[in-house]
């Protein structure tokens, strides 16, 4: 997994200005935490941010498509939306989306995982 730790690290050194962050190991990729709550994900060598009915759409008008996953041959969703590329090439936008993403954690504090059939 030196790939998925190389890229946790680098979104954590992005994530410097918006303040202290963590990435830690889950179900085979990284949790993204400010303040003990979870607001990114990082899977398949792609991040992704916690979106909520407030910022849904913000995502939707970037493209980005909701972290998925099969089981059971069933496609779920979670409210995790592909970080758009400007947040790796510009540090306004990279703390734009990170305050977005935080922001519905701090919105969903206790909410666990909605598993969304597809």
């Amino acid at each position: 997994m030196p790939a998925a730790q190389e890229l946790a690290t680098h979104i954590v050194d992005l994530l410097d200005s918006f303040g202290p962050c963590e990435a830690r190991r889950m179900f085979g990729g990284f949790g993204i935490f400010h303040q003990g709550l979870m607001f990114g994900l990082i899977a398949d060598g792609s991040l992704y941010l916690k979106a909520d009915d407030k910022t849904r759409e913000l995502f939707l008008a970037e493209g980005s498509e909701a972290f998925s996953y099969y089981k059971k041959e069933k496609e779920y969703r979670l409210s995790y939306y592909l970080a758009p590329e400007e947040f790796f090439e510009d540090p306004e936008a990279c703390l734009h989306w990170a305050r977005l993403a935080f922001d519905t954690a701090l919105r969903n504090p206790h909410k666990k995982y909605k598993r969304q059939k597809a």
